[in-house]
């Protein structure tokens, strides 16, 4: 159990500085948590950001950290970005791959039994104002409650020019 901790530990630490580390391009980035890592259908995380530049093209992205005895192969995802009015700018249902379709292997970074997986939502999005924005993200798999998935979160980046 303390190994499992300290693998957990280290994991999270070593995200931390590669998120930290030489990614000047990124406006936003956050995960949260599941306690019990059960995902349940009716939760939605809700993430607001801040764009300053409407002018340029931006990345979204979509974060997951899972087990190894995740019980499924891929994650469906619901995922909106609304503007301040409300005004829905984009919308899409994301399927992320967790685990080699052929082999079972997992996809990801890992250490021990828990990996993180970074997918682009959409690519080249320009939004149509500055201000504040809102991104939610639903789960979409035909599951009440989804079992051993730890953490989800959202990333914006600026893309390169």
């Amino acid at each position: 159990m303390k190994a499992t901790i300290a693998k957990q530990w280290l994991l999270g630490i070593g995200i931390c500085l590669s998120m930290v580390s030489c990614d000047s391009d990124r406006v936003f980035e956050r995960n949260d948590d599941f306690e019990n890592r059960i995902w349940a259908a009716e939760d939605t995380h809700t993430f607001l950001f801040t764009i300053d530049d409407a002018q340029t093209d931006y990345e979204v992205s979509l974060n997951v950290r899972n087990s190894l005895i995740y019980p499924y192969q891929n994650l469906y995802t619901t995922i909106s970005i609304e503007d301040s009015t409300g005004t829905e700018i984009y919308q899409t249902l994301k399927n992320t791959s967790l685990f080699d379709e052929k082999t079972g292997e997992p996809l990801g970074s890992g250490l021990g039994d828990i990996f993180d997986h970074q997918s682009v939502v959409v690519s080249g999005l320009r939004f149509p104002h500055t201000g504040t924005y809102t991104a939610f993200v639903t789960q979409a798999m035909r599951m009440d409650s989804l079992p051993e998935i730890m953490s989800v979160g959202i990333r914006v980046a600026k893309m390169e020019k």
